[in-house]
């Protein structure tokens, strides 16, 4: 098993750029988001990985890859859906204007309780038990450093759950901003897991949202 798990969100988008829900848009990088990227990976190479695994979006992917690309060939490097973004529905590509022209009371319902199941938004628990079982998953199977590359709300949720709290009940995690991390090691009293460090990243691309 996996000595550390490092929780990696993708860098930034247009989307993130012009404040957009991203959700399960398969949106690339812009050039900001490739450049936080690699000076991302600049500073998690040093960690030495075992094993990078990635949503299979590709603005997870692409950030995995500058990571991959300055490690050992023999680095896994895999892609894992259960990894993918928290979906939001209806709200899927807009801004905070469209969703309270197009959608007020349901958007309104989704910014006080996190949740809005007839918008289609994905409830925070689902998010939260896919993310943490796909995680667990690559920490059994891994000797050294896992990095997991997803997304802010599926890394968010995914970490609550994994800490042993209820994503629904508990909101206090603040989300990691584009291409920071946070790191969570195995700990021998409940619930089996300790979170070091949060929403920590390299120096700051010119550009970034």
């Amino acid at each position: 098993m996996a000595k550390k798990i490092v929780l990696w969100r993708h860098g930034q988008t247009d989307y993130n750029l012009q404040g957009r829900v991203q959700g399960q848009v398969d949106i690339p990088l812009n050039e900001v988001g490739l450049a936080q990227a690699a000076a991302a990976a600049e500073e998690l190479v040093k960690m030495k990985p075992a094993r990078i695994v990635c949503s299979d979006l590709r603005r997870a992917q692409a950030t995995g890859q500058a990571l991959a690309d300055l490690c050992d060939a023999r680095v896994d490097f895999l892609v894992d859906e259960r990894l993918r973004e928290r979906a939001f529905g209806d709200f899927e590509g807009l801004s905070v204007k469209e969703l309270k022209d197009r959608f007020g009371p349901r958007y309104e319902e989704w910014r006080e309780t996190g949740e809005c199941p007839v918008a289609g938004i994905e409830s925070r628990s689902v998010v939260g038990s896919r993310v943490a079982e796909g995680i667990k998953d690559h920490f059994a199977e891994v000797e050294g450093v896992l990095v997991v590359v997803s997304h802010g709300s599926a890394l968010t949720q995914g970490l609550v759950k994994i800490l042993g709290l209820d994503p629904l009940a508990w909101q206090g995690l603040r989300g990691l901003d584009n291409c920071h991390w946070s790191t969570v090691i195995p700990y021998s009293r409940k619930p089996g897991w300790r979170l070091v460090s949060h929403n920590i990243g390299a120096a700051e691309v010119p550009g970034s949202a």
